[in-house]
């Protein structure tokens, strides 16, 4: 049989258990009698008390808060009783309760503490690219520009070396006085154009200049710097000596490819090439020391049909015992290619470009002008490492039949064959 509720008892429906909602909720006698403690039925606040203390029934204890001194319900006279209602209007009800009860010091939301992350430059604006694009032979300038000009500052401007993990100093300036350093002395100057640039120019660009430089500023401990890649545009092509495939370690590749007008491909050149067609089968040296070959069309000489296209990779290589070809990388020339018809050994072939104030082509400047000059002739002719090839940039049947463009080659016929022309190279 339900009994009557005592003092500060409000019923609320059906009673769902201790401090439930919809249940009997009550305020003991010590949770209203001790002198700091509060009973939240009668001021309708959110009060969080020990959930450890024992009831009312089992008497007052010191220091502590009794269990049930909390209450989720607005202060009403004792004894009166709220009608029923669903579950989502009193959740509602006691959500916006809690919300107006709840001090600013209880709120759930933070101000933010601290003052915003300082940018990662401080005296260095962010270049808005991170690469330069350009060409043997021109003027390229990296920029490097400063917000702001601290008291003491000096700019080094370096090129970092990857095959060594170190850096070749290039240049160093305090604002009215620099330095140059290294092979690029000659050829680097800051561009200057304000006071707060401090860009690097370089005139006549190289092959050996393609790579990632630093611009740093030294400024006691509060150094920083921005990082630029100078990109040449150019053509890869693979490379073998007379003798047959696998002949180069890395050095011999090394020096093969300087000897024709060229330097051993990046890995990024290399990659470069292939998504533009690039499809050789014979795996060979780049720059890093690692060895690859670009597959365009699967097939069973060439690692099976099942592989997908792609570089395929040996990984790194032991630079004096292994043997390999090597994949060359050249750019734009500085001068011209063209053909001496006729029926010439190889030995007439060189004689006939001496005539003419040239030299015979080198089979980096013959793709150099077939990449960037568009030289197209079905002829074929010598080279001067006595390879016989010719430039096709429009594909047609009776030049090879092949479909795509490209430079292609007899190999190396015997030198004293008189069957071909010769391509020569006069410097600009």
């Amino acid at each position: 049989m339900a009994t009557a509720a005592p003092l500060g008892t409000v019923r609320g429906g059906r009673d769902r258990g201790r401090g439930g909602i919809g249940g009997v909720q009550s305020c003991p006698a010590q949770c209203c009698a001790h002198p700091t403690w509060r009973c939240p039925l009668r001021r309708a606040s959110i009060e969080v008390m020990a959930a450890d203390v024992p009831t009312a029934s089992s008497g007052p204890q010191q220091g502590r808060g009794p269990s049930r001194c909390t209450s989720l319900s607005p202060s009403l006279p004792p004894g009166t009783l709220l009608p029923p209602a669903p579950k989502m209007l009193r959740l509602l009800l006691l959500s916006s309760l809690w919300l107006l009860a709840a001090s600013p010091a209880s709120s759930i939301f933070q101000r933010p503490t601290g003052s915003p992350a300082a940018p990662r430059l401080q005296y260095l604006l962010e270049p808005l690219h991170g690469a330069v694009h350009t060409q043997r032979g021109a003027t390229a300038t990296l920029p490097c520009v400063l917000r702001a000009l601290p008291r003491n500052y000096r700019v080094k401007w370096s090129k970092v070396e990857p095959a060594n993990y170190g850096e070749s100093v290039i240049i160093i300036t305090n604002g009215l006085y620099h330095k140059n350093y290294g092979p690029l002395s000659p050829r680097v100057r800051l561009r200057h154009s304000h006071r707060y640039d401090a860009s690097l120019t370089i005139t006549d660009v190289a092959l050996e200049d393609e790579g990632r430089y630093r611009c740093q500023l030294v400024n006691g401990l509060e150094d920083e710097s921005v990082s630029l890649t100078l990109h040449l545009e150019g053509v890869v092509f693979p490379y073998q000596p007379s003798n047959g495939r696998y002949k180069f370690n890395y050095h011999e590749a090394k020096r093969a490819c300087e000897q024709q007008d060229a330097r051993l491909a990046t890995y990024q050149q290399l990659y470069k090439a292939w998504t533009e067609g690039l499809d050789w089968c014979n795996a060979g040296w780049v720059l890093d020391g690692t060895v690859h070959y670009p597959i365009i069309n699967s097939r069973e000489p060439c690692g099976g049909r099942l592989l997908l296209p792609g570089v395929r990779t040996y990984g790194a290589r032991d630079k004096q015992r292994d043997r390999f070809d090597a994949f060359c990388f050249t750019s734009a020339l500085q001068g011209e290619v063209y053909f001496i018809r006729g029926h010439l050994s190889f030995k007439e072939a060189g004689q006939a470009c001496r005539n003419h104030g040239a030299a015979m082509a080198k089979v980096g400047q013959l793709y150099a002008a077939w990449k960037f000059s568009g030289l197209d002739r079905c002829d074929g002719g010598w080279l001067a490492d006595g390879s016989v090839r010719y430039p096709i940039t429009a594909p047609r049947q009776r030049c090879g039949g092949l479909p795509e463009p490209g430079v292609r080659s007899f190999g190396f016929p015997s030198k004293e064959q008189r069957t071909y022309g010769t391509y020569c190279f006069a410097g600009a």
